[in-house]
């Protein structure tokens, strides 16, 4: 299940819940169940994840990041989809109270997210194969997770939503970046067409350098409006950030997997900074 990575899914939807109590009463019910729902999703996405790099020869001995349970030989294959069925499943039982209170909107999401996360790497055109891994992540953790998070508590989306969820998913996406600058030669073999093997390693760098920068840079939004904490607490992250793109510039290979945990760490330190600020503004 990759409990270390899943802050991806916890935090987008603190965001969220976070900028909407600046305006509304917080219905708490509606926060848990949402938290519940990215958490599965994110879970049935890693799963099914898991069994199709092994299926598509991508995972191999000589993988280079942590341990998978289909390629060590664990888990078989169909225990791993029936764990992946269960997740989604889960998330469809949160999910219909949460429809039934957002409406069309929470559908479209609901049924998008769930779509996306097993097309991510599984299904006749897997995303991740062919270069839209990142994407999909900016869109799916970001942008989709926080303004739908933000709708579940005030039935509205703006602009201050959208930014973060903006600013969130490039967070997320570092961990998509540095994963894939990892595993670049091996992937190159298998013909997973990620960014990093499309474009080359450097790309690659460059990538992580801006994806790791831009929050910071789209928090000044809130300063221009008059929020100045939203912008200055989440500058305590910054020196983490500069810390990943060093490491991303000067490591390669089974050494960026420290990178990869510290850029989970400022994807979560970031959310609960920029959520601090919102919440005491």
């Amino acid at each position: 299940m990759r409990p270390k990575t899943l802050t991806a899914a916890v935090i987008p939807v603190i965001v969220g819940t976070s900028l909407a109590a600046g305006s509304h009463t917080i219905v708490w019910k509606w926060f848990v169940l949402a938290l519940l729902g990215a958490l599965f999703i994110q879970i049935g996405t890693n799963l099914v994840n898991d069994v199709a790099d092994f299926r598509k020869g991508t995972d191999t001995a000589d993988r280079l990041g942590p341990l998978r349970v289909t390629q060590a030989g664990l888990l078989t294959e169909t225990q791993v989809v029936r764990g992946a069925i269960v997740a989604f499943s889960a998330a469809v039982l949160c999910g219909i109270p949460l429809v039934m209170h957002g409406g069309a909107p929470l559908f479209v999401i609901g049924v998008t997210s769930l779509a996306a996360g097993y097309a991510y790497t599984a299904g006749p055109w897997p995303l991740a194969y062919h270069g839209w891994g990142d994407f999909f992540v900016i869109v799916f953790f970001g942008v989709i997770a926080v303004s739908g998070s933000y709708f579940l508590q005030t039935k509205t989306i703006d602009t201050g939503s959208i930014l973060a969820g903006v600013s969130v998913g490039c967070l997320a996406a570092v961990l998509i970046a540095v994963n894939n600058l990892r595993d670049r030669d091996g992937d190159l073999i298998s013909g997973k067409k990620t960014l990093a093997a499309r474009f080359g390693s450097r790309f690659a760098r460059v990538e992580i350098t801006t994806l790791a920068l831009a929050p910071f840079a789209i928090g000044s939004w809130w300063l221009l409006n008059g929020h100045p904490l939203p912008f200055y607490l989440p500058l305590l992250a910054l020196p983490l950030a500069w810390a990943i793109i060093r490491s991303a510039h000067r490591d390669a290979g089974s050494a960026l997997n420290t990178t990869l945990g510290k850029a989970a760490a400022l994807h979560a330190l970031h959310g609960i900074l920029f959520s601090l600020g919102v919440a005491i503004q």
